[in-house]
């Protein structure tokens, strides 16, 4: 799990909830037509936007991108150069018993031992690393339009709430339930979008952009290995990749 959303998301429900206690009893932020409003009206105007498959798909897609934990790019590299190394001394076919950490690489691998030519596999790979991000960016999509949505519902409630309120004026009793839904319902659809749709698209954004520099590296070493680069070739210019920081240290300065 991405520690970074975890403790996001639960200290800032954790304030709230906190906030909530200290000023009072839990119970009067608890309102049913509000969260009707709010929660399966957001659903179905954003299902209206979009495909149901897309839609019914952004969930596994978010979980995905905070649950899977990517090979870091060390590793990638380390990976690469040990097989370049094998690939020098035994061929391409000796690289069928590998062990690869990586999915997509190993789909990569088995493109160079069954012998395609490079523009082939530069293009299958990239396809992939395609679709991919497009899944991706179907998300991130997916969970803005919640962001938009769920503040436009929340109005909507506050409206209802309004015009309920105004039309029983005569009836003081009457007046506290329909301001409750007034503002349950703005309050709720605030919360919706700032503390749980939009941080996760852009938390979707940034495991995109994760996952092309990946997924560029692991291109750009198999290609290496391929075109018969010496091991250290592909190391130099795979650690490109990497943060200056992180880099060897006679790199460090470059």
């Amino acid at each position: 799990m991405d520690l970074a959303t975890l403790i996001g998301l639960i200290g800032a429900l954790g304030i709230v909830l906190t906030s909530i206690m200290l000023g009072g009893s839990a119970g009067t932020f608890v309102n049913t037509p509000s969260l009707l409003v709010v929660l399966g009206g957001t659903v179905l105007v954003t299902m209206m936007k979009f495909s149901l498959g897309k839609f019914l798909g952004a969930a596994s897609i978010a979980v995905k991108a905070f649950l899977h934990q990517p090979t870091p790019p060390e590793q990638l590299i380390e990976t690469a150069v040990e097989l370049a190394k094998t690939a020098r001394q035994g061929g391409l076919l000796a690289l069928e018993d590998a062990e690869v950490p990586d999915e997509f690489m190993k789909t990569g691998l088995g493109l160079l031992i069954d012998g395609h030519p490079a523009d082939i596999v530069r293009s299958m790979l990239h396809k992939d690393m395609n679709l991919t991000l497009q899944r991706h960016n179907d998300g991130q999509d997916i969970f803005k339009a919640i962001g938009d949505v769920g503040p436009a519902m929340g109005m909507i409630g506050t409206l209802i709430g309004l015009v309920q309120m105004l039309a029983n004026m005569d009836d003081p009793k009457q007046i506290g339930p329909a301001m409750a839904v007034a503002l349950l319902t703005t309050l709720y659809g605030a919360i919706l979008a700032n503390m749980i749709a939009l941080p996760i698209a852009d938390k979707l954004a940034v495991r995109s952009r994760e996952e092309n520099h990946r997924k560029s590296l692991i291109i750009d070493a198999l290609l290496g290995i391929q075109g018969g680069q010496n091991p250290r070739v592909i190391a130099s210019m795979l650690e490109t990749y990497l943060p200056k920081s992180q880099r060897p240290q006679e790199d460090s300065d470059v």
